[in-house]
């Protein structure tokens, strides 16, 4: 795994130090384990694991100008948990509903040592955070007009959505709510990962 790993990262060119490899294959190993009892991904092999959730997540962190990003509907901590990761230097907020994905990203936190990361269990509209976030992260969102609806009081004044897609679909976006524009499409390119992916940015 560790080989794969690495692989993949060169693949992408990115430049990530051994440190932080080694955190996200034990973030791997623990989403493994947890997985067989608490069912947190669909994704049971933790070579694609590597592909679909690390790799997946990890491509996004060039596009990252801020400092405080909240990952909303996070399930078992992503794209937050790998972001974190190799961003020491941001914060994150990890926001979901349930109990069972809260608890698993803190035993995360706890045997990984991971600082930059507040784990947050509650609905996205009930969460009323003390400041904004330069960044408003989700992948697990239907569409982009619910992810600005039901997230509208989470940026800062300057913040935006950040929304990672598989194929951009025209119709979301003449559906985003007024006030709200596309500043940005991106063409993610994923190692070993078959179909496109994006992050579109949206700011109002």
């Amino acid at each position: 795994m560790k080989q794969r790993l690495a692989q993949l990262i060169e693949q992408a060119g990115m430049n990530i130090p051994a440190e932080q490899q080694a955190q996200l294959i034990g973030y791997v190993e623990m989403l493994n384990k947890w997985n067989k009892a608490y069912n947190l991904t669909s994704v049971r092999d933790p070579n694609e694991m590597i592909v679909k959730h690390i790799m997946d997540s990890i491509v996004v962190s060039q596009h990252l100008d801020g400092q405080s990003y909240i990952d909303v509907g996070t399930g078992p901590g992503l794209p937050g948990i790998p972001l974190a990761i190799i961003n020491p230097e941001k914060s994150f907020t990890l926001l979901d509903s349930l109990g069972k994905r809260i608890r698993f990203i803190r035993q995360v936190l706890h045997e990984l040592k991971i600082t930059n990361v507040t784990p947050v269990q509650s609905r996205v509209e009930d969460f009323q955070p003390e400041q904004g976030f330069d960044g408003v992260l989700s992948r697990a969102f239907a569409s982009m007009s619910d992810m600005v609806n039901w997230c509208h009081h989470l940026p800062s004044p300057q913040g935006q959505f950040l929304a990672l897609k598989g194929q951009v679909d025209q119709v979301e976006i003449d559906e985003l709510p007024a006030g709200c524009s596309v500043t940005d499409i991106k063409p993610l390119t994923v190692p070993g990962l078959e179909g496109q992916r994006h992050l579109v940015i949206l700011a109002r």
